[in-house]
């Protein structure tokens, strides 16, 4: 298979039909090999607009759509100055396309075999401004705070204080909210130690683990 016609078909037909016009967000998906960040029997499917499992710990992790993806970078705005926290790096994929956005990325992955992956992942490419970390992932990673970009890579039920408050004065945090037909991309800015938040648009993903609200019981 020609992997690189496959990525240039990728992005002409799936990311620049779905309003992405950001140079620096289409020339990432044409400079990252998506095929290298998905199992060995996957690869055929790197560059179909769909999600690709990569492990199926804590539900299912994935390697997000195309799509949305790319309209979710293109929406956090990111400058070459930016440091960034990712949210589930998962197999790094996301994370080499930040690492070509921003100035430096920290992924964070709750999952060690995920995260192992991701190093080698972006080692042997050698995508050196990424730095895979191990954690919670509803924590965040405080102690390389503040961020510029806070980037969730997954569906979450609620954004925690615990991320919004590892924001820069200035920042911003890029998160689908809810989960199906519900869900809504957003934008979290940090202001004078206050939090408002832009919604930006109607989308689907997978979900992230760690971000679901406890229901209370009613007898």
């Amino acid at each position: 298979m020609d992997f690189e016609a496959a990525r240039i078909k990728m992005v002409d037909n799936q990311v620049r039909t779905t309003d992405v016009t950001s140079h620096t967000v289409l020339s990432a998906f044409l400079a990252v090999p998506r095929e290298a960040f998905v199992p060995e029997n996957r690869k055929q499917l790197a560059y179909i607009d769909t999600d690709i499992a990569v492990s199926p710990a804590d539900g299912g992790r994935y390697v997000m759509e195309p799509s949305p993806l790319a309209k979710l970078l293109q929406l956090g705005e990111i400058a070459v100055t930016d440091s960034i926290l990712e949210i589930g790096c998962t197999t790094g994929y996301t994370s080499a396309l930040l690492s070509l956005l921003g100035k430096d990325v920290t992924a964070l992955e709750s999952d060690a075999e995920l995260a192992a992956q991701a190093k080698a992942n972006l080692s042997s490419l050698g995508y050196a401004n990424v730095n895979v970390v191990t954690g919670p992932l509803e924590a965040g990673y405080p102690s390389k705070a503040p961020y510029d970009v806070i980037f969730v890579n997954g569906a979450i039920e609620t954004v925690p204080a615990a991320l919004t408050s590892q924001l820069r004065d200035g920042g911003r945090l890029i998160a689908v909210v809810g989960f199906g037909n519900a869900s809504r991309a957003k934008v979290f800015m940090r202001e004078g130690g206050k939090t408002s938040e832009r919604k930006a648009f109607n989308t689907a993903v997978k979900p992230l683990p760690g971000f679901r609200v406890a229901r209370e019981f009613v007898f």
